[in-house]
């Protein structure tokens, strides 16, 4: 299996903050205590064998991403969310701060101060718009 020795997601265990939820033959569903202040819930699900992006996983993991998903759905809805935000960043341009394939899995409240504002929410700004870019006013 191809892990990374500087990887936290290839090696979850090495962080007393994080903890392993649920787990199958090829990924993870993580959840880290530091997170769990703001982003009550939330977590992510990650191959065990180090990818560096969602392109890459093989078919197995794609299933196993997806059984992981309904297995967190079904724990995180005992906490009543108003909806979920579900996200990879890919790459730098996106901000992946690690370099492992990770879905975030975020619970939304309906009380948060950002409810409402989903994951394009910010995307979407007009100061968001690329130079040259039509409708570009400089």
């Amino acid at each position: 299996m191809q892990v990374r020795p500087d990887c936290p997601f290839c090696h979850p265990v090495y962080d007393a903050d994080q903890r392993i939820v649920f787990e199958t033959e090829t990924c993870w569903f993580l959840q880290h205590e530091k997170a769990q202040d703001v982003l009550e819930g939330s977590g992510v699900i990650v191959p065990k064998q180090h990818r560096s992006s969602p392109f890459e996983l093989t078919q197995t993991e794609w299933q196993e991403t997806q059984e992981l998903l309904e297995l967190a759905k079904l724990l995180l809805d005992q906490l009543a969310p108003g909806g979920y935000t579900l996200g990879w960043n890919v790459g730098e341009a996106s901000n992946q701060s690690i370099g492992h394939s990770h879905l975030h899995v975020i619970p939304r409240f309906n009380d948060e101060p950002y409810a409402g504002k989903g994951l394009r929410h910010w995307l979407k700004k007009p100061e968001n718009r690329r130079p040259g870019q039509s409708g570009d006013a400089r």
